[in-house]
């Protein structure tokens, strides 16, 4: 049965930037986690970054703090350390953030500060999609659920 890789803010755990969850109520979770597919991971923590911590945006490769702080490298650290935790369990998919400047899937903040949305990936997101694990976000679980069927 395919283990399935999901943001830990989504299972509330409180990783965010703020210090907060945000769970995603969906009863295929609650059927996922009984059947133990699911693996929680943070990229930010997994990266090293604290809780909480200064909210950044995504902008030309760089993640940076409102305060113009360089949380790049942090960043990439979470991402390759999930992509290696991927590997390392032969997982093939991945239920991320929303929005998120390391988990966004089909959108991030546009780097500003200033709440506006682009189109785009979040620097794990997009790490995993290049590496073959395809990534859904907590917006597209009847595409995620159609994706495990036909792994059957």
């Amino acid at each position: 049965m395919e283990k399935i890789f999901v943001s830990s803010c989504l299972l509330g755990a409180p990783v965010r930037y703020d210090g907060k969850g945000q769970a995603l109520k969906h009863p295929q979770l609650a059927t996922w986690q009984q059947q133990k597919r699911i693996v929680s991971f943070c990229p930010e923590v997994a990266g090293g970054l604290p809780i909480p911590r200064a909210p950044a945006e995504l902008k030309s490769q760089k993640v940076i703090t409102k305060s113009g702080e360089d949380m790049t490298a942090e960043f990439e650290l979470g991402a390759q350390r999930a992509l290696r935790f991927c590997k390392l369990n032969h997982i093939r998919f991945a239920l991320l953030k929303e929005s998120s400047p390391s988990c966004g899937r089909n959108n991030i903040y546009d780097g500003t500060h200033s709440g506006i949305k682009i189109i785009g990936m979040g620097l794990t997101a997009a790490l995993l999609e290049q590496n073959d694990i395809k990534v859904f976000s907590e917006m597209q679980i009847p595409a995620l659920l159609k994706a495990l069927a036909q792994e059957v």
